[in-house]
């Protein structure tokens, strides 16, 4: 059963493993490194302390100065291993107390613990001058240096061992056992650590009476205020055995599961992606909504000359439609005219439309500020739902970047398609009435000129045929002009309302490509980093264990 335990606590703490180390990597470029470095250390420590060996448990012995460490350690063992005097502090190098060398070496090198002390072979823990039931194969005690030591260099060499082992053990006194140097400097910032911690309140043989027990409480009241309510704390006397049954026996058991080393990996990670958790919110982010994007991309199509396009597609086209349909006496002047198309460039066929490029005029400070607004409004509406670090990068990330997103979105423009080269098809049939009726008006013009003729040279002259009263070369001068003229008023009230027509397909047209552009340039990069922080939250969430 133990065995199986142990195996599923490998694979959780695997699990939360490659969920920090995604979560680092998402991190990366986002968070400052100096919020990446627990993450970093806790994976490089993991990855060497699972390629060390399995088989040993090593139990660090923490504590202040005159707390009794080493002669702790001696009681443990039964034998004067560490080096007890008066003159403080004793300890200066850390000192390896093992039951069982084999395959100790490389995880002691990794320790970097020089002075290694081997028991002979089953040895056991002892209490109170007896031996506990349980030998110390796989065990490793470390006696560490003073953490308030006046030396700079035990200080270092206690902080990075408390990163490094499997087991935290505090000894402290009656007299310093509130300390803040232990408190604030490593119980607090270890609170998630209390499966691999263990408090031994030494020297309780100087206290009298329900001393004892009060300070045993009192003690218990502080470490549940950091965070470790259920680390038990275990009165003990080095000097007379007593307490030390039940603290041997903890560490036995502890021994025993082979689980500490997985425990305190497990901690790390806690530790590690708690610290990451700060910059990510409570909720996954989310896309804003489909009006923001609406919004947008009419206020890009506005800041880049959209409609300035659509008029010139409604001027172009009744252009065309005058020069087609028009009155043939004054249908030229309108070629006159210059097209609106072809002056913004866009009515052009010999260049590759790729590469092509638009007339309009060079976005100025009002319409780089419309579009810097527009970027702006749209980013702020993204932000809302992230924390942290993310806020900024979907804030400031595309901010800056008016240059680029205006000229892709004048490529997009000049590569629409505006149907400037179709003809509508009642043309034709217009332009051929046209023609009609300014034959008519030209016959009977012509034909008044040769009765005025023959009248100027007093010859004579044919009857002339009369409709309704009316000659007919009158009618057909006059009834081909005035119908001609009316013609071309109705065709150009026909092609003003079919230009709109044009306009409004060529509005949708370049909408359609303004948010293409926006898409790829605008939101695409936006929802990558929305997805990008959720995943960094997802991951979080799993380093810590949670689902």
């Amino acid at each position: 059963m133990s065995r199986h335990k142990g195996k599923l606590a490998e694979s959780a703490v695997q699990n939360q493993l490659e969920a920090l180390d995604t979560a680092r990597d998402l991190a990366a470029g986002r968070l400052p490194e100096q919020d990446l470095e627990a993450a970093y250390e806790v994976l490089d420590r993991a990855s060497t302390r699972r390629s060390l060996s399995a088989a040993h448990t090593v139990v660090g012995i923490f504590g202040p100065t005159g707390s009794g460490k080493s002669s702790l350690l001696n009681a443990l063992t039964g034998a004067e291993v560490a080096r007890v005097a008066a003159r403080r502090p004793t300890t200066s190098e850390p000192l390896a107390v093992l039951w069982k060398t084999e395959d100790s070496g490389p995880l002691l090198d990794w320790l970097q613990v020089a002075q290694r002390h081997e028991l002979p072979d089953h040895s056991r823990l002892a209490f109170g001058g007896r031996t506990s039931t349980d030998n110390g194969d796989g065990l490793i005690l470390l006696d560490l240096p003073d953490f308030d030591s006046t030396a700079a260099s035990h200080r270092e060499v206690v902080e990075r061992l408390a990163g490094q082992v499997d087991v935290l053990l505090w000894v402290v006194d009656p007299q310093k056992y509130a300390d803040a140097a232990l408190h604030h400097g490593f119980l607090r910032r270890m609170s998630t650590h209390g499966a691999v911690t263990m408090v031994a309140l030494n020297q309780t043989d100087r206290l009298i009476g329900d001393d004892v027990e009060q300070v045993t409480a009192s003690l218990r009241g502080i470490l549940a205020d950091e965070g470790l309510p259920s680390v038990a704390v275990h009165p003990v006397s080095a000097a007379t055995g007593a307490g030390l049954d039940q603290l041997v026996k903890e560490i036995g058991q502890t021994v025993k599961r082979r689980q500490a080393a997985t425990a305190r990996l497990t901690a790390d990670v806690t530790a590690a992606a708690t610290q990451l958790a700060g910059h990510a919110g409570p909720t996954d982010a989310t896309v804003p909504p489909k009006a923001a994007r609406s919004r947008l991309v009419d206020r890009l199509a506005g800041a880049v000359g959209t409609e300035t396009v659509v008029d010139a597609v409604v001027g172009s086209y009744r252009r065309d439609a005058h020069a087609a349909t028009g009155w043939p006496v004054t249908r030229w002047l309108g070629k006159l005219r210059p097209d609106p198309l072809r002056r913004l460039n866009l009515r052009r066929s010999d260049v590759n439309a790729a590469v092509n490029r638009t007339s309009l005029p060079t976005p100025g400070p009002a319409q780089r500020a419309a579009m810097d607004g527009a970027l702006r409004e749209y980013t702020d509406a993204a932000a809302q739902s992230v924390s942290g670090p993310w806020r900024e990068q979907i804030r400031d990330g595309l901010h800056g970047s008016n240059e680029s997103l205006a000229d892709g979105l004048d490529q997009a423009i000049a590569q629409t398609d505006l149907r400037w080269g179709t003809r509508s098809w009642w043309w034709p049939v217009i332009g051929g009435l046209q023609w009609l009726l300014f034959a008519a008006a030209v016959a009977g013009l012509g034909w008044l000129g040769v009765l005025a003729a023959l009248g100027f040279l007093q010859l004579p002259a044919p009857e002339t045929p009369m409709v309704e009263g009316f000659p007919l070369p009158t009618l057909l001068a006059v009834g081909g002009a005035v119908l001609g003229i009316v013609v071309s008023i109705l065709s150009a009230v026909a092609a003003k309302v079919s230009a709109g027509s044009r306009g409004r397909r060529a509005r949708r047209r370049l909408r359609a490509a303004v948010a293409e552009v926006a898409a790829r340039d605008v939101v695409a990069p936006v929802e990558a980093e929305i997805a990008r922080y959720n995943g960094f939250r997802k991951a979080v969430t799993a380093a810590r264990g949670r689902s």
